[in-house]
């Protein structure tokens, strides 16, 4: 192997280290602070962005207009969510039929999460104040 392939594979696997080392399941607390009272916009399939309310006082609400969700099911609603233990749980008033989920938070550097519901569905979000 020459000596620059050898710097540029220590270098990726350095890289990789590290974003490995960043990658840290939040629970509790550290849950609580990164998700209460900010807008978190989840990245959709087509490339667009569903914003939600994760207010301080545990209701959350949405919506899916910018996304046309309006085709599909009522455009917006609210909820209720809370933190047990490592998992953000959360239930809407009419999404989902009312019912509830929860999900594994993992951060994925500043800003920015991934997730998996309970029944594995996954994806990725960032965070605002």
């Amino acid at each position: 192997m020459r000596p620059m392939s050898v710097a540029l594979t220590a270098a990726a696997l350095v890289s990789g280290l590290a974003g490995a080392a960043r990658a840290e399941q939040l629970q509790g607390d550290s849950l609580l602070g990164a998700i209460s009272g900010k807008r978190v916009f989840l990245a959709t399939p087509l490339g667009g962005e569903f914003p939600l309310n994760y207010r301080a006082n545990g209701v959350v609400d949405g919506s899916g207009e910018a996304v046309g969700l309006g085709r599909f099911m009522q455009p917006t609603d609210s909820g209720r969510w809370w933190v047990d233990g490592a998992k953000l749980c959360q239930k809407w008033r009419s999404w989902y039929n009312g019912k509830q989920f929860c999900f594994s938070i993992t951060s994925a550097g500043p800003g920015k999460i991934t997730w998996a519901r309970d029944d594995g569905l996954t994806g990725t979000a960032r965070i605002e104040p």
